[in-house]
C-alpha cells in the first residue's frame, strides 16, 4: 500500500491533475470515480495504472477486481493519500491514469461542433456530453478554450471523451478540415439575437455548428467565414444562453430534423 505523498507515481498523478503543461508533456490525464473508469474501460481505453483505496463502494471493488483480472497495473493507496491527490472534495476511492490518444476523424463527416474560446470547464464538459449523446462525429476547439482533459471538463463530460474525437487547433486548420471532406461542411454560427431562428434553418445538410465563448462570442475571423448565422429566440428578454445550453438546443434540433 502506498502511504506517502513522495511516491513517484503519486507525485505524477498530482501533477497531471493540477498542471495543464504536465498533461501536455506526458500526453496523459487523470480520470476519477467509478463511472468514468467504467466508461473508459468499456470504450477500449487502457490505463497506464489505477489507484484505489478503502473508500471504494461494492461496485468499485468489483471494478478493481476486473482490472486486476484484465492485467492492468493496480495499486492500493492509503485513504488519506487518495483524499490528497483527488480533484474532488470527496473521493470515490478510485482514479486512473490514461494515455491521451491521437484523435481520428472519419473519412466522411456530416455533423461536427466547433467551440471557440469556451473557457468555462463545466460548460465545455456539458457541451461534449451533449455532442456525444447526439452522435456528433467530432468536436473542434480553438486554443482559447478550456483544456478538454482537465479534471473538471472530464467530470462534466461524463465519458464523452471516450466516444468522440476532440481536437484543439487553430481556426485556419479547423476551417480547412471542415472544407476538406468529400462533401464540405457548411459552417453555422450560433449568434445572440442575430440570424435565422434555428428551427427555420435546414440543418439536414452536412454542417459544423460553431458555438462562441460566453463573454465575447465567436472570433471575428470565424464570423467572417460563416455560411449562415442562427439564433435561439428568447421571448423572456435574456441576451443570451450559456454555451452548453445553446449548444444542446442546436445539437438536438439537428437530430430532430434528421430523424423526422
Amino acid at each position: 500500500m502506498i502511504s506517502s505523498l513522495q511516491n513517484s507515481r503519486i507525485k505524477w498523478a498530482r501533477a497531471l491533475i493540477n498542471q495543464k503543461q504536465e498533461r501536455k508533456k506526458s500526453r496523459a490525464f487523470i480520470i476519477e470515480g467509478v463511472r468514468l473508469v467504467e466508461e473508459a474501460l468499456s470504450s477500449g481505453w487502457c490505463p497506464n495504472f489505477l489507484f484505489y483505496s478503502g473508500q471504494l463502494s461494492v461496485r468499485g471493488q468489483a471494478l478493481v477486481a476486473a482490472c486486476i483480472q484484465a492485467g492492468y497495473e493496480v495499486e492500493e493507496v492509503a485513504p488519506r493519500i487518495m483524499d490528497k491527490i483527488a480533484a474532488v472534495e470527496t473521493s470515490q476511492g478510485i482514479l486512473a491514469v490514461l494515455p491521451e490518444r491521437q484523435p481520428v476523424l472519419p473519412n466522411e463527416m456530416d455533423f461536427a461542433i466547433i467551440g471557440d474560446s469556451i473557457r468555462d470547464p463545466g460548460n465545455l464538459g456539458a457541451l461534449l456530453r451533449s455532442a456525444a449523446a447526439a452522435g456528433v462525429q467530432a468536436v473542434f476547439l480553438t486554443p482559447g478554450s478550456a483544456d478538454p482533459f482537465s479534471p473538471k471538463v472530464l467530470r462534466a463530460g461524463m465519458g464523452a471523451h471516450f466516444k468522440l474525437p476532440i481536437l484543439t487547433q487553430l481556426w485556419p486548420d479547423i476551417q480547412m478540415q471542415c472544407k476538406s471532406f468529400p462533401t464540405p461542411l457548411q459552417l453555422f454560427l450560433a449568434e445572440a439575437q442575430k440570424g435565422l431562428p434555428y428551427w427555420q434553418a435546414d440543418l439536414r445538410v452536412p454542417l459544423a455548428l460553431i458555438i462562441g465563448g460566453e463573454a465575447e462570442g465567436a472570433d471575428p475571423a470565424i464570423q467572417k467565414a460563416t455560411d449562415k448565422s442562427l439564433q435561439i429566440p428568447m421571448p423572456g428578454g435574456f441576451e443570451s444562453l450559456n454555451a452548453a445550453v445553446a449548444a444542446g438546443v442546436l445539437i438536438f434540433e439537428v437530430v430532430r430534423q434528421r430523424s423526422s
